[in-house]
């Protein structure tokens, strides 16, 4: 009698499974090589019919795995079962490589034979290996499949009659495929007594067969082959199982490959097979040798495949899941607890689109920030391109497009998943008095600031003015954001966080950018030259004050107390503070930081808030919340305001009356 022929299984991945390893790789596994459970399904053979010669032509024997294998019950097509799989993703490809192939699949086929001889559970049957090499870079995946198999000797062979329709010799073939609907099984029984046909449990074997003449026993699997003559790949180990467990009773089987996933219209016949497959003396008991790995389709060689999803993925995709890839692996070594999605979701509002706001811009999405919106008045000049990384010559064209909105646009062209928008609007400052005029537009203007102030969560002050900082100061402190300010000179730089309102749990507040001025803000843009209207400082300052600052964000975000972490107590001898005691998985989260580039040294320092300030105080804070504009607009107005507010104009008189009591001593002539 010829030996029975199986068709091997044929590995069929889809895309939503190397997505979803990208993401498991990056996030889950990072660098641990340590075998997982995956699982993949299989359903009833299937094939089509060729239209011009009418023959049925086999589809692949296939083992699918998709997004979902690595779930524990993934979702199953009717007439589908579920198989088990040992995956292994490697981190470099010398180690994919280098992986002794022998031993992997030994080990898998070792458990399959103990689960036979001892459990008897046949959910373990049919199992599947696959080791991986994701290269993330390039979307390419280097991937090999094993489907472990015993090899009977002697081999089973098939009868005389060789494989035919099922219906021939089974007659009860809608009661089986109405039981195998209801309950779909990789393995059963079938017994036909008194014109009666039931389905079993494998495990069940004895009980179930006990008393049923040996012509009314078949034993049935759900077979993935399609071909007429030969069996699928789960048969093999079905056999092996059957003679281990009953030897006795299993020299002989009659088999039903099952093959219908739909009762077959009128005048067509089922597709299932049937056949009588039997072996030769040998001894079941002891554990046979196996075979597995999977043949290359192109080359019919046993070496593995790789599938590159790069030229088939949408490109936004694509930057979408590598923009963060830096951060993610900042997790793998080095700082396993950096939460990133606090990050990417904090929504930054950037008062000024110049070169401290493309600095910034850029160096938050560094920080895989999603949300940045700009406010600016400006257009962009022929200076602008070469320092304010922004913006191209293109831009300057036609009187020059408007900053904030170039800005946000070239943020889009730059990375297409971030959310950017610029606003162009001036910001209305004390020592700028407004004409009555404008009084409405200035106060509609103020009202969609502290709309965009309500709608975000931290604010930058990069403006070129100090006195365009004031409304800003005081609308973050009454709103309780986190406010960063960056401010340069020629060679030296300032980038401090302001302070909140609420207390921290030493009483001690921080001070805001104005806290260190005993004068309120005032006109300084008025009568001055082009290097005073200009913000001429050395070209890499910008850059290194921008950097700075988000850095700060981002470690001030990561300590526990947020906007409320306290500054890092000052060191004797000028030492620096340790870093580790600071709260922040970044480290320390300064107050102030003093750059000064002609020395390469940045000073941190501490400041606490000034009862008479002109921008954070209460006094400011409360005339704001009571009056609203209307307050603001005498801060824009009328000279002499704020400090009359703050208590500053009676520090002044103090100052004076006791600068005049003193008695001065008047040099003698004659020396």
């Amino acid at each position: 009698m010829p030996v029975v022929q199986f068709a091997p299984f044929a590995s069929l991945v889809q895309p939503g499974f190397w997505h979803e390893l990208t993401r498991m790789k990056i996030d889950v596994l990072r660098l641990s090589e340590e075998a997982i459970t995956v699982t993949g399904s299989y359903s009833v053979g299937r094939s089509i019919r060729d239209r011009e010669t009418g023959q049925d032509i086999a589809l692949g024997c296939n083992l699918t795995i998709r997004e979902d294998a690595y779930q524990k019950a993934p979702q199953l097509q009717p007439m589908s079962v579920q198989a088990t799989g040992i995956f292994k993703n490697y981190n470099t490809i010398e180690d994919f490589k280098a992986a002794d192939k022998a031993a992997l699949v030994n080990d898998v086929v070792a458990k399959i034979w103990d689960s036979i001889i001892t459990t008897k559970d046949t959910s373990l049957l049919t199992q599947f290996l696959l080791i991986t090499f994701a290269d993330l870079k390039k979307y390419q995946y280097y991937y090999w499949f094993a489907f472990p198999a015993f090899v009977s000797k002697p081999a089973w062979q098939i009868s005389e009659n060789g494989w035919k329709p099922a219906d021939e010799e089974i007659k009860g073939m809608e009661s089986i495929y109405d039981s195998l609907l209801n309950s779909t099984r990789s393995f059963f029984l079938v017994r036909e007594v008194g014109g009666v046909t039931m389905v079993g449990l494998i495990e069940e074997y004895e009980e179930f067969f006990s008393g049923v003449a040996p012509e009314n026993q078949a034993v049935g699997f759900l077979d993935p082959s399609a071909l007429p003559e030969n069996p699928g790949w789960p048969l093999r180990n079905l056999l092996t199982f059957l003679r281990a467990v009953y030897p006795s009773q299993t020299s002989s089987v009659r088999v039903i490959c099952w093959r219908d996933s739909e009762k077959p219209i009128a005048g067509k016949s089922w597709k299932s097979r049937f056949g009588v497959v039997s072996v030769g003396e040998g001894d079941p008991t002891t554990k046979p040798s196996a075979i597995g790995w999977e043949r290359h389709p192109t080359t019919n060689k046993l070496s593995p495949r790789v599938a590159d999803l790069a030229p088939m993925m949408d490109p936004k995709r694509l930057a979408d899941q590598a923009v963060d890839l830096n951060l993610k692996l900042m997790r793998w070594r080095i700082l396993p607890s950096l939460d990133l999605d606090k990050v990417a979701s904090t929504r930054c509002l950037l008062l000024g689109a110049g070169t401290l706001g493309c600095y910034v811009a850029r160096t938050l999405m560094g920080w895989g920030v999603r949300t940045i919106t700009f406010v600016d008045s400006a257009r962009v000049s022929f200076s602008n391109p070469v320092r304010q990384p922004l913006f191209e010559f293109e831009d300057c064209l036609n009187g020059g497009k408007p900053k904030a909105a170039c800005a946000a646009q070239r943020l889009t062209k730059i990375f297409p998943g971030i959310n950017a928008t610029g606003h162009d609007m001036s910001i209305p400052m004390p020592g700028h008095p407004i004409p009555p005029a404008s009084t409405e537009q200035a106060k509609k203007d103020v009202g969609r600031l502290e709309k965009l102030f309500d709608e975000h969560d931290v604010v930058f002050l990069l403006m070129d003015s100090r006195e365009s900082r004031w409304l800003p100061t005081v609308l973050g402190a009454a709103k309780g954001k986190i406010v960063l300010n960056a401010a340069l000179g020629f060679d030296t730089y300032l980038v401090m966080r302001h302070g909140a309102r609420a207390s921290t749990t030493t009483g001690t507040r921080l001070g805001c950018y104005y806290c260190n001025d005993i004068v309120a803000p005032a006109d300084s843009l008025t009568d001055r030259t082009l290097d005073q209207m200009c913000t001429v400082t050395r070209p890499g300052l910008a850059s290194i004050a921008a950097s700075t600052a988000v850095e700060l964000l981002v470690s001030l975000l990561q300590h526990p107390d947020g906007i409320h972490a306290l500054p890092p107590p000052p060191q004797a001898n000028g030492a620096a503070a340790d870093p580790s005691t600071s709260g922040s998985v970044l480290g320390l989260v300064p107050h102030q930081l003093r750059g000064f580039l002609a020395q390469f040294r940045n000073l941190p320092i501490t400041g606490a808030a000034y009862d008479k300030c002109t921008g954070c105080s209460e006094t400011v804070l409360k005339a704001y919340e009571e009056q609203g504009f209307d307050m603001l607009l005498k801060a824009f107005n009328e000279p002499g305001f704020l400090e009359s507010l703050t208590g500053l104009d009676k520090l002044y008189s103090e100052g004076d009356a006791a600068m005049e009591s003193v008695d001065w001593e008047e040099d003698d002539e004659d020396e």
